[in-house]
This record gives C-alpha cells, structure tokens and sequence, in this order.
C-alpha cells in the first residue's frame, strides 16, 4: 500500500514513526484526525473535512496548527504524489505530545496522511442490532472526530462481524438509533428517506449531509426525526453514507434480505453526478 505522509514540513513515505510511549496522544487519547477521499479525479468536500479537523482539535483543547486552507493545499500536494484517479483516503491528524490527562496545547503535532485505498463495491451489506450504545455529549467528545470515540464503535462491529454480520446499529443513550459502527444510516419508506437526526451523540456526517441535500433537491422528501430500530426492521430500503464508501446499500437486517432501492440508487447517482461536477 503506498503512503505518504506530511510531518514537521516534510513528506515521508511509508508508515513513520512518530509517537514515542511518553507522547500524550499515545496514552492519553487527544488524537483527532478527519477522513477524506480522493477518487476519479476529485476529492468531494475537501475543504469541510479540513475545517471539522480544526473544529475537533479545538473540543479537544489542542491548538489547531494550520488551517483549513493550509491543509488543502497540502492535500493537493500529497495527490500529485500519486495517479490522478487513484483512490485514496485522505487523513489530517492532530494530537498533543504533552501534558497529564489534560492535553498541553502548546505540544500539538499535525500529521498528513495520504494512503492508497479502494473504493469498496457496492455489492451490499449486513446488518444487526448492537448491545453496545453511543455515549452522550456529556459522556464523551462526540463533537469531535477524536481517535477515542472508536474503540467503542470498534465493538460494536467486532460483535457484528462474530455474529456473522459486516456491521452494526448503534443506539443512542435514550434507545433511539444512532448511527452504524462506522458510518451514518439511513432508510426509505413510500419513496421518502429517512435518516436518524443528530442528537449530540454522533457526529452529522459530511456526506450524510450533502446527500440529504442532493435528495432534497432532486424532489425526495427528507425527515430527519427520530428512529426506532423496529422502523428499520419495517422499512422498504436501508443505505448507508459515509467517508470510506460514500453511498452504499445494505441487504439485509438481521434475517431479513432486501434489494437495493430507488431512493438508495438516485442518492448514489446523485451524490457521483455532483463529486465530478463540483
């Protein structure tokens, strides 16, 4: 796999080391870090990702060393390292070197990482309930894309994928469906989509985001309210969107299979019509 990374006004290929056993975010978590694509020729929403990775290292209590716009035009660099259409994901990260439980925000590094990474295919997917739940605003940095949010997502799909599953729904604190493991949910019943709305307890994905807006305008209704995971059980086609895949179908919820929809296709169609287009 071919990487590159940006680090301390270099690019190093490879997977440097750059954390020692007394770095902060080695063993006090304040890493945060986005993820973004590269693919055909175009990096959608690039300028949004770099902007929630300044977002999330100010909940953090770390200081932001560049911003948005520095780190587009870094990402840009990276890229011509590669093919024009590989497809890559893309990961700026922050996190402190010092300071005892409370990060030091004078010690905050920053760390590009450009990778090779195939799109993966559209051939759908499994999904099941988890017994594991999202923590609240109060519990946790669920406003930010931190590092210390996954292992519990990391659960939740690792009993999914026992069980003989590819993924997970996620409730919130109050019972009501969240999120996938790793990536926004949604649904469609009578040619509407419906999408769980964002509550404090995950984060109101980029691209969940710009399909509801795709949607919107193509003339599907959009709800964002709040689901049960029985109107998932009972719905007529459930999709996911999300960074690594973007749109993607999913076939059956725990022994019930199901085709790809309309709704699904249109906001894949869409959301590809408008990355090469934007």
């Amino acid at each position: 796999m071919q990487a590159w990374h940006y680090v301390d006004g270099q690019w190093l290929e490879g997977n440097p080391m750059l954390m020692g056993p007394m770095t902060h975010g080695f063993w006090m978590a304040s890493t945060v870090f986005d993820g973004a694509r590269a693919f055909e020729g175009v990096a959608p929403d690039i300028d949004l990702h770099c902007q929630r990775l300044v977002d999330s290292a100010k909940v953090m209590g770390l200081d932001p060393l560049l911003s948005a716009g520095e780190m587009q035009e870094l990402v840009e660099d990276g890229r011509a390292r590669f093919d024009n259409h590989a497809e890559l994901y893309i990961r700026p990260m922050f996190w402190a070197e010092g300071g005892f439980v409370a990060a030091d925000p004078q010690t905050t590094r920053f760390c590009l990482t450009l990778h090779e990474a195939p799109l993966p295919k559209p051939n759908g997917s499994a999904i099941m309930l988890s017994s594991f739940a999202r923590p609240t605003r109060a519990q946790a940095p669920t406003d930010a894309k931190a590092a210390c949010l996954y292992p519990n997502s990391g659960r939740a799909l690792r009993e999914a994928q026992e069980r003989g599953f590819d993924n997970a729904v996620v409730l919130d604190a109050m019972g009501h469906v969240a999120e996938l493991a790793t990536a926004n949910l949604w649904m469609a019943k009578d040619g509407e989509a419906h999408t769980p709305i964002p509550n404090g307890t995950f984060l109101n994905g980029i691209t969940r985001q710009r399909v509801a807006k795709l949607l919107r305008e193509s003339g599907i209704p959009v709800h964002e309210r709040v689901l049960t995971y029985d109107d998932f059980l009972e719905a007529d086609e459930i999709f996911s969107t999300g960074n690594y895949g973007k749109v993607m179908p999913i076939t059956r919820i725990e022994q019930r299979d199901m085709q790809p929809g309309p709704v699904y296709r249109r906001a894949r169609e869409l959301y590809w019509e408008w990355a090469h287009a934007a």
